[in-house]
C-alpha cells in the first residue's frame, strides 16, 4: 500500500530540501517514491505547486519521439517531430499523475504566506530511517493515509529526529 504524507514548513526553502533529501533516499534504495510535490503560499496566500516532474516537457519529449517515428514514414520527419512535440506537450500538460493537485490545494490552504508543505506519495511502507532522515529536516507532519496507531509511530520517529536535530544545532552553537 502506498504511503501518503504532508510535512509542513515554516520557511519556504526547507521543503524543497526535504524533497531532496527523499529523492537522494530513493537513489539509496531506502524508498520507492510515486510523487513528491513542493507546495508553496506566497504574500496573496495564493498556492503554488512545484511537481516533481514537468509533464508538459515529458509530454513534449514523448510527442517528438513518435511524431518523428510516424514522420520518418511518411518522408516528412521534421514536420512529424514538431507536431507531436505540440501534441505531446498539450497531454502531457493536461493529463495530472500522482497526486491530485485540486487536493494538494486545498490541504496547502492552511500555509500561512511564505510557508511552504511537501506532499510525498511512497510506493512501500517508509522504514524508521526515512523518517529520521526527513525529521532532521524539520517541519511538522500535517496528515497522513496512515492508521492511528502507525501515524503515532511515524510521528515519534519524525519528532525525535527532528527534536535531536535542533539540540544538535543549539549545542554546537557558540554561547
Amino acid at each position: 500500500m502506498s504511503e501518503f504524507l504532508v510535512i509542513g514548513y515554516v520557511a519556504p526553502d526547507e521543503a524543497p530540501g526535504a524533497r531532496k533529501e527523499l529523492l537522494g533516499l530513493a537513489s539509496e534504495y531506502l524508498v520507492d517514491v510515486g510523487d513528491a510535490v513542493v507546495a508553496t503560499a506566497d504574500e496573496e496566500s495564493d498556492v503554488h505547486l512545484e511537481q516533481m516532474v514537468n509533464l508538459w516537457t515529458m509530454g513534449a519529449a514523448g510527442g517528438a519521439f513518435w511524431g518523428l517515428v510516424v514522420g520518418l514514414i511518411f518522408i516528412t520527419p521534421l514536420i512529424g517531430a514538431a507536431l507531436g512535440a505540440g501534441i505531446g506537450a498539450l497531454m502531457g500538460g493536461l493529463s495530472d499523475c500522482g497526486i491530485d493537485d485540486r487536493f494538494m490545494k486545498d490541504v496547502a490552504k492552511v500555509l500561512r504566506p511564505g510557508q511552504a508543505a511537501l506532499f510525498m506519495m511512497v510506493r512501500t511502507e517508509a522504514s524508521d530511517r526515512v523518517i529520521e532522515r526527513l525529521g532532521m529536516k524539520g517541519g511538522h507532519i500535517i496528515r497522513t493515509n496512515l492508521d492511528r496507531h502507525a501515524e503515532e509511530h511515524l510521528r515519534r520517529t519524525f519528532n525525535l529526529a527532528h527534536s535531536a536535530e535542533r539540540k544538535s544545532h543549539a549545542e554546537g552553537e557558540p554561547a
